[in-house]
């Protein structure tokens, strides 16, 4: 199993920056896809960023695309998520997830992450 924790979520205007890290223990986090979900109040968990397993392939969602920068960082088993420009639209409980199978690319669905954080609070204030 791997643990994962979130952290560096908040309390921010709109337009303002906040960067998410997402620590992992427990097995070699190299050896997973990496992903950040994000749940609003009311609403189903959806998908935001992934990345693959070297860093080389990272996919977006189009409501974050050209705004958010998802990058990990092996060696400290660490996984980020840099938010600019950030909207009220982007408030909600953002978690990231670690994907054990062998996928080339980052995958979108829920289902084919397997390890999930406990969730990080983001809010964005107009």
């Amino acid at each position: 199993q791997v643990q994962l924790v979130e952290s560096g979520g908040g309390l921010v205007q709109a337009g303002g920056s906040l960067r998410l890290s997402c620590a992992a223990s427990g097995r070699t986090f190299s050896q997973f896809i990496m992903g950040w979900f994000r749940q609003a109040p009311g609403k189903e968990r959806e998908f935001v960023a992934g990345i693959n397993r070297s860093g080389g392939s990272v996919d977006y969602a189009d409501s974050v695309k050209d705004r958010f920068t998802i990058s990990r960082d092996n060696a400290k088993n660490t996984e980020y998520l840099q938010m600019n420009s950030l909207k009220p639209e982007d408030t909600g409980v953002y978690y990231c997830a670690a994907d054990e199978h062998y996928h080339d690319n980052p995958q979108r669905g829920l289902g084919a992450y397997d390890y999930w954080g406990q969730g990080t609070q983001v809010t964005v204030s107009s």
